[in-house]
């Protein structure tokens, strides 16, 4: 069975038509750059307002790890923050999580626990939480998500702002910026191309980290390099009940009748995964973040993998009334960090263990 790419929703085309505009200087990106202008006049607009302090940034009594993107899109920002956390906590670091929590139907802050349900939470901050135990909450006012993250959970001594870059009003101590293997695409910022701000914008942390999600450096800018793979399969419900996934249970999917479903930034990479497990598939393409309100699978198909992103999204009651005849595997992605990257991060943030600070 051959593996389509075809997307199944207008929105999906739509997106998969504009990610690939931003990859070249071609007529539909060309007819976007005056718009571009515009958008990166308000940029530096609104970096000049911080820097005069016409607008204040708000400085918090724990240090402050943001994670983020410079391009519009998923970059391996959340399995970075995974990583990250996984290392800091064992480091000795008691990591909290503030997040926007994007794609989410609720207002106003909410402390995610393993009850919360995605659309109420988003669905990166709920597998963020699950994978890490971190407490987590969500809020499109990080500083008043930290402030309430801190009075809950007093221990945290560490703040990890997921997808924060931008959010200038949180004052940062270290930054770490993600890139994939299509770096800065055509190098034109939004809706020209990928870039949420130019590509060499100035930090206002103390230390500023690249990491590339991909073999070699994808910018001119140089950074840190992380190794990807999938840790296995393992079935919805034992994933549930935190059951690791192991390499067999990938393997034996080789030679079955399979569908890939990914509801991610780039499912493209988790398809390539999968192919480079053996692994022979009909694919789903579906808009990142997607609901799967509806599931996309055929009701006769017998299994189906999917992302731990979508699989936050899938009850095993559910799946099990809708489509009793689907056995769904869930394929989890581990994230390497290089330990030079480590290094630098524990380097930068050990002036901050243990200092009693103001917040301001």
């Amino acid at each position: 069975m051959s593996a389509s790419g075809a997307c199944p929703t207008a929105r999906a085309c739509l997106e998969a038509k504009l990610t690939a505009a931003w990859l070249h200087r071609g007529a539909l990106a060309s007819a976007l750059w005056p718009v571009s202008l515009l958008y990166r006049c308000l940029v530096a607009l609104r970096r000049l307002a911080y820097r005069l302090r016409l607008v204040r940034s708000a400085r918090l009594a724990r240090p402050v790890l943001v994670v983020g993107n410079r391009v519009a899109g998923g970059a391996g920002k959340t399995p970075t923050v995974i990583a990250l956390l996984a290392h800091l906590q064992a480091q000795g670091w008691q990591p909290g999580v503030v997040s926007r929590g994007y794609g989410r139907s609720t207002h106003g802050l909410v402390a995610v626990t393993a009850a919360t349900p995605p659309h109420a939470a988003g669905d990166e901050p709920l597998l963020i939480h699950l994978r890490s135990g971190a407490p987590v909450v969500v809020g499109a006012d990080r500083v008043a998500a930290a402030r309430a993250l801190l009075v809950a959970h007093p221990e945290v001594n560490l703040l990890v702002c997921d997808d924060g870059l931008q959010h200038l009003r949180l004052q940062r101590d270290v930054d770490v910026v993600v890139f994939d293997a299509r770096g800065a695409g055509n190098g034109w910022l939004l809706p020209a191309g990928p870039l949420r701000e130019p590509l060499a914008a100035p930090s206002s942390a103390a230390t500023s980290l690249l990491l590339y999600n991909a073999p070699a450096p994808s910018t001119p800018l140089p950074g840190f390099v992380a190794r990807r793979c999938l840790t296995g399969a393992v079935a919805l419900d034992d994933w549930w009940r935190g059951r690791p996934a192991t390499a067999a249970g990938l393997t034996a999917l080789r030679g079955r009748r399979l569908y890939a479903c990914a509801g991610i930034a780039q499912p493209q990479a988790f398809f390539a995964l999968l192919r480079a497990q053996g692994l022979d598939f009909e694919a789903l393409t579906l808009p990142d973040h997607a609901g799967l309100d509806v599931l996309p699978w055929p009701a006769d198909a017998a299994d189906v993998i999917v992302t731990e992103k979508d699989a936050v999204k899938l009850e095993t009651g559910r799946v099990a009334r809708e489509r009793p005849a689907t056995t769904v595997w869930v394929a989890p992605l581990n994230f390497s960090p290089e330990p030079a990257f480590l290094a630098a991060l524990d380097a930068a943030l050990a002036p901050h263990r243990g200092v009693a600070r103001v917040e301001g």
